[in-house]
């Protein structure tokens, strides 16, 4: 029940969790920074690049304010490799039982993607009842949850990919949504050019949606 409590509780800090890939050492800790200057103190960094993991470190050592995840974890070993640069929390495009117990047993909270009602059930067996959906948007968005509503009452939603600022407010007045993953507070021309006040800016929108 504490991995529940653990990554539910990531939604305490605001209605948007930014899923961020970092292509440049030298812009993980700007990057955060100006995040965190616009109220987002969530972070994913997604295991996409070679870098990531490396920029994960400096983020953990230079940015302590972050609440600091890694994203794109695919496999015990990622969460472990996560772990050990200083990651709060991981956080899967889909689910086994094998990444999840692991998680478990390394006492790293695991945000765990599902798109199905049997990867639901598959996460709820190993009592993860706070998912990811993902893709959310190409698997059914809104309606989608919608549906899930019914049969899993006792489960939370965090949609991520495909949502934009328009459609978080959509996203978030279901009850069975508490946050959101976006990748727009990042986009990759702000990125490369260093324009961390447009990030900031981004950052500041995302963290006052209400609904």
């Amino acid at each position: 029940m504490a991995d529940k409590m653990n990554t539910l509780a990531l939604a305490n800090y605001g209605p948007v969790i930014p899923v961020i890939v970092i292509n440049r050492l030298e812009d993980a800790v700007p990057m955060a920074e100006a995040l965190l200057a616009g109220g987002i103190k969530v972070l994913e960094i997604t295991l996409r690049t070679s870098c990531a993991l490396a920029a994960m470190a400096l983020i953990a050592k230079a940015v302590p304010e972050a609440i600091l995840g890694a994203g794109t974890v695919r496999s015990v070993a990622d969460a472990q490799a996560a772990k050990d640069v200083g990651c709060a929390f991981a956080v899967s495009p889909g689910y086994t039982s094998e990444l999840g117990l692991a998680c478990r047993a390394m006492d790293l909270p695991l945000l765990p993607g599902v798109s199905t009602g049997s990867e639901i059930m598959m996460a709820n067996a190993d009592n993860y009842y706070f998912l990811k959906l993902f893709p959310a948007v190409a698997v059914g968005g809104i309606k989608l949850l919608q549906g899930f509503a019914g049969p899993f009452t006792d489960v939370k939603f965090c949609p991520t990919g495909g949502v934009t600022v328009e459609t978080a407010p959509q996203f978030l007045a279901l009850p069975n949504v508490a946050v959101c993953g976006g990748t727009w507070l990042t986009p990759a021309d702000a990125v490369a050019a260093g324009d961390w006040a447009k990030i900031t800016e981004l950052a500041r929108v995302a963290s006052s949606i209400t609904v």
